[in-house]
């Protein structure tokens, strides 16, 4: 009777040791996971911060770029727009103003002493023309028509043609540059100018502050010759 109390008790103590014990680790467990989740939710969150301050440097360096591009862009088109101005000038395309003279050209009451009438010829406008280039005329036109370096002036049966076009008197003849020094190399003693005058015909050379030549209206006409590619 007295062992079959002690094992009932025996059995009793063993079984209230193990509750105990289950109790203790489900307890441990239990205080165990939400530490070990916050743990792991704080790692995440650095990790996130950090990835976020990554992204956030990149975007300000992708918007860096993105203004030195534009401002780059902005340089270059500047820059194309200054060539195509300079070409346009040096094409003649681009209407011209500056001080400058005014020659005029008249074959009216153009008589010799024996009758015979002197007229304007091409080659007076040409020389005219060399005279005032010479003395340093930047930009030159006759009648409105814009001269070139490609550009002609001859004889074409009764008329003159200045860029294939039909020209007529009185002949206008305006000159961008130094008024005094332009003047002066047409109006020398015993110079082109005088003698024309000599000959009958009317000249009359005027400086002025202000003169307008216009552009190149004619086409641009390259048949044969072609721009060299590499060294030539």
């Amino acid at each position: 009777m007295l062992r079959r109390y002690l094992a009932v008790v025996f059995v009793s103590l063993v079984l209230g040791l193990l509750v105990v014990f289950q109790f203790r680790t489900t307890n441990q467990v239990e205080q165990s996971v939400p530490y070990d989740r916050a743990h792991e939710l704080t790692v995440e969150l650095k990790a996130l911060a950090k990835e976020r301050a990554g992204l956030e440097a990149e975007v300000r360096n992708l918007e860096e770029k993105l203004s030195r591009a534009r401002l780059g862009y902005a340089q270059a088109e500047e820059a194309i727009k200054a060539e195509v101005k300079d070409a346009s000038i040096l094409a003649g395309v681009t209407p011209m103003v500056g001080p400058g003279v005014r020659v005029l050209l008249s074959n009216r009451g153009a008589t010799t002493p024996q009758g015979a009438i002197f007229a304007v010829r091409d080659e007076d406008l040409l020389k005219i023309v060399n005279e005032l280039r010479a003395a340093g005329a930047e930009v030159l036109s006759i009648n409105g028509q814009r001269l070139l370096s490609t550009s002609e002036i001859r004889l074409a049966g009764a008329y003159i043609n200045v860029n294939l076009r039909r020209i007529t008197p009185p002949y206008e003849i305006i000159a961008i540059g130094d008024p005094v020094a332009l003047r002066s190399s047409l109006e020398i003693k015993g110079g082109l100018v005088e003698t024309l005058r000599d000959w009958g015909i009317d000249v009359t050379v005027e400086t002025k502050d202000r003169v307008i030549v216009p552009a190149y209206q004619g086409p641009f006409r390259y048949q044969y010759a072609r721009p060299v590619r590499g060294p030539a």
